[in-house]
């Protein structure tokens, strides 16, 4: 059985840009994300695919079981979604010995970016870039589930000026 186990924050500035070694760009559908668990379906750079099922909870740690799919069967898995399909680049940026993985996210979401880092335990102490602002681990509006349902670009504007910093 595995679990996930990270921290979010929200990202200020584009400081991390320079240090970033790879970038990824993530479609991914919820195909249910009501109780306790949300089943995703997610497609790499139009390579590979995987579906997964995760806790729902926005705790800092969480079940994760991911499966690889073809990507045509995940393709036509999409349209069977629930909510908006979320898009995003993905970076990877190396920062204190752990590789910090920083979302850019466009379409319904675009201007959000948020930076995870994936713990080995939950005690981890963790050096923060300075590249990064509000942590948001607990904060379930900021995971890709709920911004399926309730996308950025339709939250007020105290809830954008927070995330913007």
């Amino acid at each position: 059985m595995s679990f996930e186990i990270e921290r979010k924050f929200l990202v200020i500035g584009a400081a991390w840009r320079a240090a970033a070694t790879e970038q990824l760009k993530l479609r991914q559908a919820y195909l249910t994300s009501d109780g306790k668990s949300s089943i995703r379906v997610r497609i790499r750079d139009n390579r590979d695919a995987t579906l997964t099922i995760k806790s729902r909870n926005a705790e800092l740690r969480r079940l994760e079981l991911e499966y690889s799919v073809p990507v045509l069967e995940a393709e036509a898995m999409i349209p069977l979604r629930r909510g908006s399909v979320i898009e995003k680049i993905r970076h990877k940026v190396p920062f204190g010995g752990l590789i910090w993985e920083v979302d850019v996210f466009a379409g319904e979401n675009e201007g959000l970016v948020i930076a995870e880092v994936e713990l080995s335990h939950e005690h981890q102490d963790v050096p923060l870039p300075p590249w990064v602002g509000p942590e948001v681990t607990r904060h379930g509006q900021y995971y890709n589930g709920s911004l399926a349902q309730r996308p950025f670009s339709s939250w007020s504007v105290s809830a954008l000026a927070e995330a913007r910093g």
